[in-house]
């Protein structure tokens, strides 16, 4: 049985796992649970999202959507890094999940295309979301401290809850209407350079911070050593004492 965290517990988890945050104010009240009469939890995964869309921290924890009310996430999660906590609570992020996908998330087993003739879960009532800012045209560009963030918030969850990589799905492998989030050109991280993002990559990012300490960070990019300066020619005083020198020597020498 997984608990959703308590405020408490997301602040010591995200803490220890180096996740930089802050608290919208009321986050530690605000759901859909009351409205819904569903609970939220049992929980069994952590599910990403990308925004769509810029500045969307009050749409997301305040503002909502024409079709669907906030909160739209626990988290969001803009280009500087710095995680928002909006909701520690049931929130209108996952809409329904695939049954397939869904029990593949809870045995932690490779995630299948979802079909929605396997049946569907309400993702809002057991699964984690984080909005990640980013328009999702392939071209938007995740910045290398966002990417750091939302690794280490995926492996704060996991951690937390004794789970492994697993654990963590983007709405694009849960989604029976098509979704395609999250999507988009990373900037680097560690020691990586640009590359695209995929669930797969994620994941696996995942599982490396969990094989460490949570205190733990990537190796960063190694800097070549700068080239020595190339030696000054020799001065035209410099060159006639050298060539003294050497006379002498010779002069010595023939003596």
């Amino acid at each position: 049985m997984s608990d959703p965290m308590t405020p408490g517990q997301w602040r010591a988890a995200l803490k220890a796992e180096g996740v930089h945050f802050t608290e919208y104010d009321g986050w530690t009240t605000r759901g859909r649970d009351a409205a819904t009469g569903k609970p939220f939890g049992e929980v069994h995964g952590s599910l990403n999202h990308h925004t769509a869309g810029s500045n969307s921290l009050k749409a997301i924890a305040t503002g909502g959507r024409p079709d669907l009310p906030p909160p739209l996430a626990h988290g969001y999660l803009p280009k500087t890094g710095v995680l928002v906590m909006v909701s520690c609570h049931r929130a209108n992020h996952a809409g329904l999940a695939a049954r397939n996908a869904y029990d593949a998330i809870v045995a932690e087993k490779p995630i299948p295309k979802p079909s929605r003739a396997s049946g569907t879960v309400d993702g809002n009532d057991c699964l984690y979301g984080i909005e990640v800012e980013n328009l999702g045209d392939g071209h938007d560009i995740y910045t290398r401290e966002q990417y750091d963030a939302w690794v280490r918030y995926n492996t704060a969850i996991c951690r937390h809850h004794g789970w492994g990589a697993g654990s963590v799905a983007g709405h694009l492998e849960t989604s029976v209407e098509g979704k395609v989030d999250p999507r988009g050109p990373v900037e680097g991280y560690g020691a990586r350079g640009r590359f695209t993002f995929s669930m797969d990559q994620l994941r696996a990012d995942v599982a490396e911070r969990l094989r460490h300490p949570a205190n733990w960070s990537p190796p960063a990019k190694s800097t070549p050593a700068p080239k020595p300066p190339a030696p000054k020619p020799p001065t035209v005083e410099e060159r006639l004492t050298s060539l003294e020198k050497r006379v002498t020597a010779l002069e010595k020498k023939e003596a």
